[in-house]
């Protein structure tokens, strides 16, 4: 694969696969673009993972993602969320195209660090 979906710039090798294989996110913006990322390549184990437990959904459904055509992601704005933080937000703008039907995500996301990594824990629209 060439680039990053998250839309770092960077080839996915060098940037999101490294959090899929099991590496710690070091910030929550990092986690938030590649939870984006697993969500472009269908990887629902990562999504799982990646989830704080206290919300966390049926394993089973985030294994049988709907065909979604992902098409970009906006870093709208963080507030904290930093190497040396322990919460963080995230809100960002995800586009997609839906069969015939484009649409776009607008979420700020909650983020927590537990054990020294990084969770996703709920967001607002």
């Amino acid at each position: 694969m060439s680039q990053c979906p998250c839309g770092s710039g960077n080839t996915y090798n060098q940037c999101c696969r490294q959090y899929h294989d099991g590496k710690a996110a070091p910030t929550a913006e990092t986690l938030m673009r590649s939870r984006y990322s697993a969500y472009v390549l269908g990887n629902g184990a990562y999504l799982h993972r990646s989830w704080h437990s206290s919300t966390r959904p049926n394993k089973k459904g985030l294994m049988q993602l709907p065909p979604t055509e992902w098409l970009g992601l906006e870093i709208v704005r963080t507030e904290q969320g930093g190497e040396q933080d322990a919460t963080g937000t995230v809100e960002f703008i995800a586009r997609y195209q839906d069969g015939a039907q484009p649409g776009e995500l607008h979420e700020t996301s909650r983020f927590v660090k537990e054990g020294g990594r990084w969770y996703y824990v709920d967001g607002a629209y």
